[in-house]
């Protein structure tokens, strides 16, 4: 998964609390957006959305962006600051078997999962679903167990990646069909007709979709939130395949060969490229 693009209402505060809640510094910037990052990896990018409103809770788009950490301290150091930044805007925290994650919501209601994947020879699957849960998993625990001075000193030095990115969408079935049946994506993990995973590789998920505020939501509006996903691919052809797979569901996309755009069908904008 490569950068989040979200379009933003107040482009300075939006940056202040990616720096200053998150850790990330910014890597790029003109008078248009802004890009936040570590180190040299892009994460993600505020687009001036001015004159647009804030979506309706009930209507498709993003559910979550989840940034991933290496290692349980460096995760700790940003769970810290986010909750040092404002309180009010850590939502939970979960123990999912194979991984340990903390949501919050950014000042313009974009959500946010940081989280850290247990070992892979740790996850169970039967068959070709691998075992999740949601089980309590205790903040101050955690910071008290994880949490050290060195890791908050060199927070913004640590690694982080976007992980996956979890979308709002307004039926499951349609869901399965667009990410699994015509991108090609393998699923997971799905809970009835509320929720899908789907990865490739044998993660656990690189990205799913639910309906838990949004069932029954039709194409999405013009409004601030999820502007683009960036899905990245090892190589030019596998972007030329998906392409044609495309075409041949009657997907309308542009392809310019190294890259390719497209909607999915609650209009949450895509972008597949080489990395």
């Amino acid at each position: 998964m490569g950068t989040v693009q979200l379009k933003v209402g107040d482009r300075a505060r939006l940056t202040d609390y990616y720096q200053r809640a998150l850790g990330l510094e910014v890597l790029g910037e003109n008078s248009e957006s802004t890009i936040l990052g570590r180190g040299t990896t892009y994460l993600v990018q505020l687009n001036d959305g001015k004159g647009l409103q804030l979506p309706a809770r009930s209507e498709a788009g993003l559910f979550h962006t989840a940034l991933l950490f290496e290692n349980r301290s460096d995760l700790a150091a940003t769970v810290y600051t986010a909750a040092q930044y404002n309180p009010h805007s850590f939502v939970g925290s979960s123990d999912h078997l194979v991984s340990e994650a903390f949501y919050f919501t950014d000042p313009e209601g974009n959500g946010i999962e940081l989280y850290f994947d247990r070992p892979r020879d740790t996850w169970t699957w039967r068959g070709e679903r691998v075992a999740m849960d949601t089980i309590a998993l205790d903040p101050n625990d955690y910071l008290q167990t994880h949490l050290n001075e060195n890791a908050l000193q060199t927070q913004v030095e640590a690694a982080a990646t976007v992980g996956h990115v979890h979308l709002q969408v307004g039926d499951v079935a349609t869901a399965k069909d667009f990410y699994v049946d015509t991108l090609g994506f393998d699923s997971t993990s799905q809970l009835g007709d509320q929720a899908l995973f789907v990865s490739a590789g044998g993660y656990h998920h690189h990205m799913a979709m639910n309906v838990w505020n949004s069932r029954g939501a039709g194409p999405r509006r013009d409004t601030l939130g999820l502007g683009e996903v960036l899905i990245q691919l090892p190589h030019a052809d596998e972007v030329g395949q998906l392409a044609e797979r495309l075409s041949y569901a009657g997907i309308e996309h542009h392809h310019t060969g190294a890259e390719l755009r497209f909607s999915d069908p609650w209009r949450n904008r895509l972008r597949v490229a080489v990395s």
